[in-house]
């Protein structure tokens, strides 16, 4: 059978359910291209003036500066129990603008998004949820000096005797560990538990390990950077030799959540009896946690705050879509604002005058009561010219690697300003895969003529609405 040319021939044209020809980096690893993997951060100069397109975010230039002054706040820890309020038409960047805070913001600072829809659980109450998302964004840096033994293994031997209960088997009378610094060796004769420990933990000779001298821990923190390969994508992280001796004073860091150390007290451990396991697999997946429960836990972590053992860090809780919040959320909002114990919130909303969820005569502007708009810093985002949408389609392009032909940026981008951005960047991928079809390793204008052939956009689709509420005759729903 002889091998078929790429280029399409008239009498066999491509058909559309064909799967594109493979390509020269069909091998190379790839990663998900997620809405927003082209935001970095807000794009701010050293003196908090916006880029003109800095750290992948284009406009939105007095958006990004407020946001930059309320960055400032939560890491000076000046902001908390504060809300901000993104309004704007769909599609502005307000999502956008709450994940670029969360760039700035760091790691190490709570982050914790969620949709307003998500409070109508069948699990638990809706304020249970809200509570939830406030505790997951309040974080606890737990700093502790312990004495540790520290190093790469270098020899790990179990020393096997009789077993006293039983004349048959054996069982592990102790276990053999060395472990290498950069200033020494040193070998370790440990108890039997603590092998059950390196067990679990999946340790390994090469591995970099530290036990702590009192409670005998094992924690792995890697692998020794001696046995490093030159693999692009390797599941291990390699760490490199210990300094100092291997019998060390070591201050350790744990970043924990307000909502995990709830969690972990709301649900008791059971016993290891086949009732208790059955029981496990049974229950409901969320547990409610009491106020009684939270106090107890606040105090505990006052208590470790006024000994210098741990330092509350606020985040921040992003509530996408506030206005599907209905009237009891919002009363809680208040109460978990006022709380002293309380993040950084960021709301955001496309609502203008809307009614309020839960009433039936409470009309307010973005569909938030007034009482709630009155704690909150509003910023508001701009739609985007056809300059703007132009420079966003070619950063997406550039970041979903597709190459784009003479004429076809200016072709999207007007799109874009007649429908939407949103709409726009949705055409960038099927058109890419007609191209494909068709033999060419680039966009042309004459693959977004037969997108718009193929797909209509929101506005378009709306005219072809008739006065009826249907198409055609024909009823919509």
């Amino acid at each position: 059978m002889k091998a078929t040319s790429a280029t399409p021939s008239t009498s066999a044209p491509v058909a559309h359910n064909a799967l594109p020809p493979p390509s020269a980096t069909s091998n190379a690893r790839s990663s998900r291209i997620a809405p927003h993997s082209h935001i970095k951060g807000l794009g701010l100069t050293s003196d908090g003036l916006a880029a003109p397109d800095g750290a992948g975010f284009i406009g939105q230039t007095n958006a990004r500066e407020a946001c930059g002054v309320v960055v400032d706040l939560v890491k000076s820890r000046k902001f908390s129990g504060r809300a901000l309020l993104l309004v704007g038409a769909p599609g502005t960047g307000k999502t956008a603008l709450a994940l670029a805070v969360s760039h700035e913001l760091g790691t190490k600072v709570p982050f914790c998004p969620m949709v307003g829809s998500e409070v109508y659980s069948t699990e638990v109450k809706k304020t249970e949820v809200l509570a939830e998302s406030f505790r997951r964004a309040i974080g606890l840096r737990i700093k502790e000096t312990k004495e540790v033994y520290e190093g790469e293994v270098t020899e790990l031997t179990p020393a096997e005797s009789e077993n006293p209960l039983s004349g048959y088997g054996k069982t592990v009378s102790h276990v053999i560990v060395g472990l290498k610094t950069v200033k020494g060796t040193k070998q370790l004769r440990l108890d039997p538990t603590i092998y059950e420990a390196i067990l679990k933990e999946k340790i390994v000779v090469g591995d970099v390990i530290y036990v702590e001298a009192n409670t005998g821990a094992v924690k792995r923190v890697g692998r020794s950077d001696a046995y490093a390969s030159s693999y692009d994508l390797e599941s291990e992280t390699y760490v490199p030799l210990p300094k100092g001796d291997v019998h060390k004073r070591k201050e350790l860091v744990q970043d924990v959540t307000l909502g995990d150390l709830d969690a972990a007290n709301a649900r008791p451990q059971g016993g290891q009896d086949i009732m208790s396991v059955m029981g496990s697999l049974v229950k409901s997946g969320r547990t409610e946690v009491t106020d009684k429960l939270r106090r107890e836990v606040n105090k505990v972590v006052k208590g470790y705050v006024d000994q210098g053992v741990a330092e509350v860090v606020p985040g921040v809780v992003f509530i996408d879509e506030v206005h599907m919040l209905d009237i009891e959320c919002f009363t809680y909002l208040n109460a978990l604002l006022e709380s002293p114990m309380a993040p950084t919130v960021i709301l955001a909303t496309n609502r203008g005058n809307a009614l309020v969820r839960g009433t039936t005569d409470v009309v307010s502007p973005h569909g938030v009561p007034v009482d709630l708009l009155d704690r909150c810093l509003i910023v508001k985002t701009d739609g985007y010219n056809r300059e703007q949408i132009g420079k966003v389609v070619q950063l997406r392009a550039n970041v979903e690697g597709l190459k784009l032909g003479p004429g076809v940026l200016e072709r999207i981008a007007e799109e874009g300003e007649r429908g939407s951005m949103r709409y726009a960047l949705q055409l960038l991928t099927p058109a890419s895969i007609l191209a494909g079809l068709s033999g060419r390793n680039q966009i042309e204008v004459e693959d977004i003529g037969e997108m718009n052939e193929l797909f209509l956009d929101a506005k378009t689709s709306a005219t072809n609405i008739g006065a009826d509420g249907g198409f055609d005759g024909g009823k919509m729903w």
